[in-house]
């Protein structure tokens, strides 16, 4: 093909000749992009906000973010930022070199991990961070176990990095954490990375550092890639308690990568600032994927996290007393609700109820076949929002967020009770 001689718009083109085949006219996505799952929690809250629009009163339950707003003087830092010349221009793919470096003191600080700003990488929010180090780390073909309930997220960003989800199933008569005998079973030899995350998204399940550490050991021995994500680890409750795989582990760390952000300790999910942090190599290869996909990060954004890791944890102590109440309200009240289990979870700010009893039963004159119809008839019918299992790769069960007002969590799950104790409408 010459530059006079322009190829046929669609023709197939293989090793510099075109095969003439042509595809079929009437696709429009690519097979990699349209086999992705939309995000059923942000569906889930973008129908209920839309519904609220309206002017009904729907109580949301599915949303993961606080409903605390972020701290003053993270967003007096941010004003500031925009006042500065220097944060109108692009700054490194990787990061502002003073946020990496207070990412660095507040890892430290707070999980026991010593890393050096090289190891990091500031990202467009958690998301970007786990995208990029499946991106960099999965070949076509890899395996990777998936302790389930999982985030929607994992396996959609797993398969579209070429990678093979292999979900490891835990149920609420283990707190869902699964053990390393589960793990084992699921290990193959095209398994190349373990997905670990305590406290979890979405069941609030918190390891204990005997599980962890037995966890990280056995990744060791099989020479596997360990994806730690962080990212609540502030929210923990009772005698739970918080620990990095690779503190607990520390021959881990260098087939490691450690995915956190301020979304949630420091109630900033709409300012999309995440990170990474891995060995120098790994970091390097996400960044140079993230200099052609974003450039850098919101440098208002990154100073505003500046503030928030720089500064001390009275807001986040705050927020974990105010959760701590809702969990346990929210807990008691849906034990109330005949067909209901729901286990106290340890961390994050979810609850995962099974509703497994509620099933093949009478609400509102309709009858109650899965989880995904009950949640659709509670958005519907009861004006409440709810994530139902099947998001989580678990049916039969409803992950809700107690990040909303003590009022409006009574209410809500009042309006639950209420609708599943009307069989008839």
């Amino acid at each position: 093909m010459t530059a006079s001689t322009p190829r046929t718009r669609g023709a197939a083109y293989h090793g510099g000749q075109s095969t003439g085949a042509r595809p079929d006219p009437r696709k429009r996505v690519s097979e990699r992009v349209a086999s992705l799952a939309e995000s059923a929690t942000l569906a889930i809250d973008a129908r209920a906000k839309a519904l609220k629009r309206t002017g009904r009163p729907v109580i949301i339950f599915g949303s993961g973010e606080p409903d605390f707003p972020t701290p003053a003087y993270v967003v007096k830092a941010a004003t500031e930022a925009c006042l500065d010349p220097r944060h109108h221009r692009y700054s490194a793919s990787g990061g502002l070199p003073e946020l990496k470096e207070a990412i660095a003191e507040k890892t430290l600080r707070d999980s026991g991990l010593a890393v050096d700003p090289s190891q990091i990488i500031v990202t467009n929010g958690g998301k970007q961070a786990l995208f990029e180090a499946f991106a960099a780390l999965l070949d076509p073909g890899d395996e990777v176990i998936l302790p389930a309930p999982y985030w929607p997220t994992y396996p959609e960003a797993i398969g579209l990095a070429g990678g093979r989800p292999v979900p490891v199933f835990a149920d609420e008569s283990t707190g869902y954490r699964v053990s390393v005998a589960d793990l084992e079973r699921a290990c193959t030899s095209k398994t190349t990375m373990l997905v670990f995350s305590s406290p979890a998204n979405p069941t609030g399940a918190v390891y204990s550092r005997e599980e962890i550490e037995a966890i990280g050991e056995w990744a060791v021995a099989h020479d596997l890639w360990v994806i730690s994500d962080e990212m609540y680890e502030h929210m923990v409750y009772g005698d739970a308690r918080f620990h990095s795989l690779p503190v607990v582990v520390p021959a881990a760390a260098d087939r490691c990568v450690v995915v956190n952000g301020v979304a949630k300790s420091y109630a900033m999910p709409g300012w999309r600032v995440g990170w990474a942090i891995a060995p120098p190599d790994i970091i390097t290869a996400m960044t140079t994927l993230q200099s052609h996909a974003t450039s850098n990060v919101c440098n208002v954004a990154q100073a505003a996290s500046l503030a928030a890791v720089s500064g001390d944890l009275h807001a986040v102590s705050a927020m974990r007393t105010a959760l701590d109440r809702r969990r346990k309200t929210m807990v008691r009240m849906l034990n109330e609700i005949d067909g209901v289990d729901c286990p106290e979870p340890d961390g994050a700010f979810y609850v995962y109820a099974s509703v497994k009893g509620l099933l093949g039963r009478m609400a509102g004159g309709r009858l109650i076949g899965t989880s995904l119809e009950l949640a659709r008839l509670l958005l519907e019918e009861a004006e409440v929002a709810v994530v139902p299992g099947e998001a989580f790769g678990t049916p039969g069960y409803l992950r809700l967020s107690y990040a909303l007002g003590d009022g409006d969590l009574a209410e809500g799950v009042s309006r639950i009770r209420r609708f599943l104790q009307n069989p008839g409408g």
